[in-house]
């Protein structure tokens, strides 16, 4: 029950599905997971690499390595990794974490990507604040600072990301002249 009120986002649930879709500077993607366990998800991502313009599917598997929930707030390491369906040589593995309370977020992301013909390295780090505290089910918003970079171009690019859910469904986008569009959709259920 506390951990539930002290949430700052959609969280997925033993027997829960998630559907995502993600467009970024590397990549667009719609990626669907099950949990079967409070431990890991497993699913499929149907991908377009950008820097190759290769479309792909791939497995995944998030591992969630440790979660500590207080009175007040979150924090959750995880090991994600994926691997192509057609084409071993796309794969990743990422170590991401964020800890949360109502008001406050950090995140971040340290990502290992293989594609046909290339090995990049990319981080991010994301600061976010709740301009306001909403009930339980009600809407949520939340201003937020991304900063992330990748050994392809190896230029820093920060920007403003405004993240706005509502029980299940959650909307996040940011931009940056020069990574264009960051977009983020997720449905819960």
């Amino acid at each position: 029950m506390v951990a539930s009120t002290s949430l700052s986002r959609p969280i997925s649930y033993v027997g829960g599905h998630t559907l995502m879709f993600n467009s970024a500077t590397l990549a667009d993607n719609i990626y669907w997971h099950y949990t079967p366990n409070i431990n890991y998800s497993l699913g499929l991502d149907y991908q377009k690499d950008k820097i190759t313009g290769q479309q792909f599917p791939s497995a995944r598997l998030t591992y969630l390595i440790n979660r500590k929930n207080s009175d007040t707030s979150q924090r959750n390491l995880y090991l994600k990794t994926g691997v192509g369906l057609n084409d071993t040589n796309n794969h990743f593995y990422a170590l991401t974490g964020d800890w949360e309370t109502r008001r406050l977020f950090v995140g971040f992301s340290a990502k290992q990507v293989s594609g046909d013909g290339y090995d990049l390295f990319e981080q991010s780090v994301t600061f976010g604040l709740a301009p306001y505290l909403g009930d339980y089910g009600a809407l949520h918003t939340w201003l937020m600072i991304k900063s992330k970079k990748n050994d392809f171009d190896n230029k820093r690019a920060t920007y403003p990301v405004l993240r706005v859910f509502k029980g299940g469904a959650l909307i996040e986008f940011g931009y940056h002249k020069r990574t264009n569009w960051d977009v983020h959709l997720m449905y819960r259920f």
